[in-house]
């Protein structure tokens, strides 16, 4: 019995995850609220680790990261993020600076954060992160977020 359940986690939580995505989507439109998040540049020598999250435009490479929870510090939900998705801890953050935009009729901020992570092995919450992958800072893929080639260039000038 408990086999089962184990084979049905990642699949039901995958569906949990994609509903509230909509769900947070249509509460957007409606009340606007403003949203604050974290940004993630894991790097290995040249390289920036992306993700694709098994929600929303799943066929967008992102950078990792995630909501900041209330009365939570940035660089404590960048750590938490990190660990939720990628299962490794880091400790050293540089932080990066923040971000405003206007999203789906809200403004959103986003703080962004980086550190080097070397080949640290990575534990993919799978009913999150459908696939995580290394690409070269001049050849990032061609379907990424909007604000990926914006937070690797912020990371180049904190080095």
């Amino acid at each position: 019995m408990a086999d089962r359940l184990g084979r049905l986690r990642d699949p039901l939580l995958r569906l949990a995850f994609r509903i509230g995505y909509r769900l947070l989507q249509v509460r957007s439109l409606v009340a606007r609220p403003p949203h604050r998040g974290v940004k993630c540049v894991l790097t290995r020598d040249r390289e920036i680790l992306l993700v694709r999250h098994t929600y929303g435009p799943r066929r967008r490479w992102e950078l990792p990261g995630g909501g900041v929870k209330r009365r939570e510090e940035p660089v404590d939900a960048a750590r938490r993020e990190i660990r939720e998705e990628l299962g490794i801890e880091i400790d050293d953050w540089t932080e990066l600076g923040d971000l405003w935009d206007r999203m789906v009729r809200r403004r959103d901020r986003l703080w962004c954060f980086s550190a080097e992570i070397g080949d640290r092995p990575l534990r993919l919450d799978r009913a999150e992160i459908a696939e995580a992958e290394w690409f070269p800072r001049g050849r990032l893929p061609p379907h990424v977020d909007r604000y990926v080639s914006r937070i690797a260039a912020m990371s180049l000038t904190a080095r």
